[in-house]
């Protein structure tokens, strides 16, 4: 499908601002819990799928390991995760919530609820069914770090016009 400037710029201005305006919003949420944008998620991961190794929980989160190794030390310090030494390999650290970073857990998914009401508002119940299929092939289709397909010269130049549209 090929895209007019006018429709690129509505499409790319609204997820610009959906963006700004989702993380500004759990800023907001997260501030009275001590936490930061990014922590609310790591938090999270943990709480569905127990302790994890720091590089899968970089992998998990989308994110740079240095990233996630900044945040684990903030939240280890608060108190809310603990690390440690893989067991297999002492290269790895393994990352897991304190009984404090549940109960945190806890409140963050309560603020996760009121973001997504907030957000869902004025939408049908078919669209909110259908939104997050829509949202992880959005984020598919600009994955950084998915392989690209290289373009032979011959599939750069524009497609011809459907034959309906032909002058």
């Amino acid at each position: 499908m090929l895209v007019d400037f006018d429709q690129a710029d509505a499409v790319n201005q609204a997820i610009r601002l959906l963006s700004l305006r989702h993380r500004a919003r759990i800023a907001e949420l997260l501030a009275p819990l001590g936490l930061h944008p990014g922590q609310e998620a790591l938090l999270l991961e943990l709480a569905r799928t127990g302790p994890m190794i720091q590089a899968q929980l970089s992998e998990a989160l989308g994110v740079e390991r240095p990233s996630v190794t900044l945040m684990a030390r903030k939240l280890e310090t608060a108190g809310h995760i603990r690390r440690s030494p893989a067991p297999d390999d002492q290269r790895a650290t393994v990352v897991e919530l304190t009984d404090g970073g549940r109960a945190l857990t806890d409140q963050v998914k309560q603020l996760w609820c009121t973001l997504a009401q907030e957000t869902l508002t004025g939408l049908t119940a078919q669209t909110v069914t259908e939104l997050p299929g829509l949202l992880k092939t959005l984020a598919g289709n600009v994955d950084t770090r998915r392989p690209r397909h290289r373009r032979t010269p011959s599939e750069t130049r524009a497609p011809e016009p459907h034959p309906e549209h032909r002058p």
